[in-house]
Formats: C-alpha cells, sequence, structure tokens
C-alpha cells in the first residue's frame, strides 16, 4: 500500500462523486462539499475563510464557488457583527434542499465506487481500512 495507490483511488471516487453530482443535481463536488459544512454548524454561517479551510480550497477559489452557490440561490453572503470586515457565507432553505436531494447519491455513489475499487487487488486493502473493517 502506497501514497500513490491511495492518491489513484482518491481520484478515481472522487470522479465518481463529480459526475454522479452534476449529472443527477448539477452540482459540482466542491459545491456539495460546501453545503455540507455550511448545514452542520450552528446558524449554518461559516467565514469564508473557515469554509475555505473545510473544504480544502483557497480563498480565491472559495470566493469563486460561493459566487456560483449565491447565483443559483442556495447560499448568500452577509457581515460578521463583531467584525464588519468579516464576511460569512449563509446557507439558505434552497441550499438545504438541494443539499438533502443530492446526498443519497452521494452516498449510493461513494459506496458504488468503494466497491468497485474493492474488486482490485491494488485497492482492496485501502478500501478495506477507509470502511473500517
Amino acid at each position: 500500500m502506497s501514497w500513490d495507490h491511495f492518491a489513484l483511488l482518491h481520484a478515481r471516487v472522487e470522479a465518481e462523486l463529480t459526475k454522479a453530482l452534476q449529472r443527477g443535481h448539477g452540482l459540482g463536488l466542491s459545491e456539495y462539499r460546501a453545503l455540507i459544512q455550511l448545514a452542520a454548524v450552528s446558524g449554518g454561517c461559516m467565514r469564508m475563510q473557515e469554509l475555505a479551510e473545510a473544504v480544502g480550497l483557497n480563498q480565491s477559489s472559495v470566493t469563486r464557488l460561493v459566487a456560483r452557490l449565491e447565483e443559483a440561490g442556495m447560499t448568500r453572503r452577509d457581515l460578521c457583527s463583531d467584525d464588519r470586515r468579516g464576511v460569512y457565507s449563509l446557507i439558505t432553505e434552497e441550499g438545504r434542499a438541494r443539499l438533502a436531494d443530492a446526498t443519497p447519491t452521494y452516498e449510493r455513489s461513494l459506496a458504488s465506487a468503494l466497491e468497485q475499487a474493492g474488486f482490485d487487488p491494488l485497492f482492496t486493502p485501502l478500501v478495506l481500512a477507509v470502511r473500517g473493517s
């Protein structure tokens, strides 16, 4: 088991998740992950920098991501009441609804991608480790 094998498994699984979310819900994987993060926190809002860290993007990329989510009505921006320079991204009801619709697709696609990868002896130990088996 090597880092290269892990990276390859990760890339394959992410490609399947991306296809499923885009095809079924018009969502990118980063958009889905941002909605998951926002929905999981109290009040449904995070500072832009916190969101960037939570989804593994840089500040510039998360700004573009949030702009796409806002344009689709899934999030909105607000100023921080404690620090007027701080900007928050808040999930909207539309964002929560889209997330709820997409989550079963994400979970099925993840399970399917891992199951398929598990048939490849190169990935079997990694899939077992990910599943906690």
